[in-house]
């Protein structure tokens, strides 16, 4: 049996062992990377699945979780399919550290600056370092291409809460929830063909619906369910100190 000394989440994150509960713990962890030391010195193992940050479920919460009672609202910026995180945060900003409150406002104020020059608006107006979208409407494979945590970070920097995709790249979506910058939400209908930039949206996760005020429509949303309570407390490591999963800074 191999014990496992740390899990890494991402390049600037890694749960230890002496972090991780030995009886009951409160996550489903599927290790996209499984580091562990030997007599020998130090070995990897790489599995292809991304991480899981689910709550597990004990018998007393077995049933559905209820959606988080949040509510967006604001005007919504529309992308279409295959947006990669090329295009939401070029590479060449990726030095920047958010850590540090000076480079993460920078980071924002780069968000989405790589997209072709057929979005003729832009998602952050010149010489300003917040966006007035609060919503992203996408379509397919939201988030796709590197693995890089910057990118969801950098929506959530620029001051979007959250994204609402006909469907994400793996590594967005686990990023997106890691890092609890953004609400990566599904529709069930292709709301990129249904809005337009700059329509006046709600989303209400509760009732799992978003509601375009422009066009007088709604849309069902997809349950976000368990992921609801990691994003709230503002990511993965948040969430396992408020859990007592691992020790509070403090």
């Amino acid at each position: 049996m191999v014990t496992a000394s740390s899990i890494s989440f991402g390049a600037n994150s890694t749960f230890t062992s002496s972090s991780i509960p030995k009886t009951k713990p409160l996550f489903n962890i599927i290790p996209h990377s499984l580091k562990f030391t030997t007599g020998n010195g130090r070995a990897a193992v790489t599995f292809q699945r991304p991480v899981s940050v689910i709550p597990k479920a004990t018998s007393a919460d077995s049933r559905a979780t209820k959606e988080p009672s949040r509510t967006f609202h604001g005007l919504c910026y529309v992308v279409g399919d295959n947006i990669d995180t090329d295009q939401i945060i070029p590479a060449e900003y990726l030095t920047l550290v958010p850590s540090n409150p000076d480079e993460y406002e920078k980071l924002g104020s780069y968000a989405l600056i790589g997209l072709p020059a057929t979005y003729t608006t832009r998602f952050i107006d010149e010489n300003e370092t917040k966006t007035k979208y609060k919503i992203i409407i996408a379509g397919g494979n939201f988030g796709c291409g590197s693995s890089r945590e910057h990118a969801p970070v950098a929506l959530g920097a620029a001051g979007c809460s959250a994204v609402v995709a006909e469907s994400y790249a793996r590594i967005f979506f686990r990023n997106s929830v890691a890092t609890g910058e953004i609400y990566p939400l599904e529709s069930e209908a292709r709301l990129c063909e249904e809005c337009s930039t700059g329509d006046v949206v709600t989303i209400e996760m509760a009732e799992r619906r978003l509601i375009n005020h422009t066009t007088g429509k709604e849309y069902k949303l997809k349950p976000i369910g368990d992921l609801g309570p990691v994003i709230d407390a503002g990511g993965i490591f948040a969430y396992a100190r408020k859990t007592g999963m691992i020790a509070s800074r403090n």
